[in-house]
């Protein structure tokens, strides 16, 4: 069984007019840093895991509205757990927000794919995820 924490909005039940985003973070306090962030300051409820792997796990039960990947994560970077994530049709139109200090623009360019360098700009990064989930 994959370990996540799945946690929504200032305490809201969850409700179908609520979306899911999943963050798939290795770096504990930054996936911490960025589920409290949505939580505080979206409607949205957010879900992390720390891996690929985990990421594909539990992918298909919750049924995201929006990913958050880290590029530099265990086994299988953020551009390889993309790629395997559109080979399902029912995640091709997915909007992702790929997260790296170094970000890898040109497989990024030939992707729908956003890429926001790290350190975040918190603001920007919450004003991408409304954008995103309009």
């Amino acid at each position: 069984m994959p370990h996540y924490h799945e946690l929504t909005p200032r305490g809201e039940s969850r409700s179908n007019s609520v979306k899911t985003i999943l963050v798939v973070e290795d770096d504990a306090d930054i996936g911490s840093f960025l589920i409290q962030a949505i939580l505080q300051e979206t409607t949205h409820q957010a879900m992390l895991v720390t891996d690929g792997f985990q990421a594909l796990k539990v992918i298909a039960n919750i049924q995201p509205s929006l990913l958050i990947l880290d590029y530099q994560l265990p086994s299988m970077n953020g551009i390889e757990l993309y790629d395997r994530i559109q080979e399902t049709n029912v995640y091709v139109n997915l909007p992702t927000i790929l997260i790296s200090a170094r970000l890898p623009k040109q497989e990024i360019a030939k992707r729908k794919i956003i890429g926001m360098a790290k350190p975040l700009e918190l603001d920007e990064f919450l004003q991408t995820i409304e954008k995103l989930l309009v």
